[in-house]
């Protein structure tokens, strides 16, 4: 009776065996496939740009940045009783501002909210 209960055991554990070294070779099989997919997709996709291909520095040299203030549009008004939709409203734009001032802290603010500071008095 023992030894049937051993050879049931070992029947089962080498059945697991089978099963774990299945799985292994899936997954192994999967990846070679898809290290083969990326290869042929890498293949039929056109070649980097030559060195005489790069882009080139216009003749005018560098373009710089430039610093402005700018300030939101006015929104339209709407007639009375009606409202308006997303498509009257527009693209969000901006403009020129009319001062170019940077805005500064006022003398004797804290910063910021929760600085810590003592704050306007």
């Amino acid at each position: 009776m023992n030894s049937a209960m051993y050879q049931a055991a070992t029947g089962a554990q080498v059945f697991g065996y089978v099963l774990i070294l299945l799985a292994g070779l899936a997954c192994v099989a999967g990846l070679i496939y898809a290290f083969r997919l990326g290869a042929k997709v890498r293949d039929r996709e056109s070649a980097p740009p030559r060195p005489e291909e790069q882009p080139r520095l216009p003749a005018s040299g560098p373009v710089h940045e430039t610093r402005e203030v700018r300030e939101p549009d006015e929104v339209p008004r709407a007639a009375d009783g009606e409202r308006l939709t997303p498509h009257q409203l527009g693209n969000v734009r901006s403009k020129r501002a009319d001062d170019q001032r940077r805005p500064r802290w006022s003398p004797g603010s804290s910063g910021s909210f929760g600085g810590g500071g003592g704050g306007r008095t």
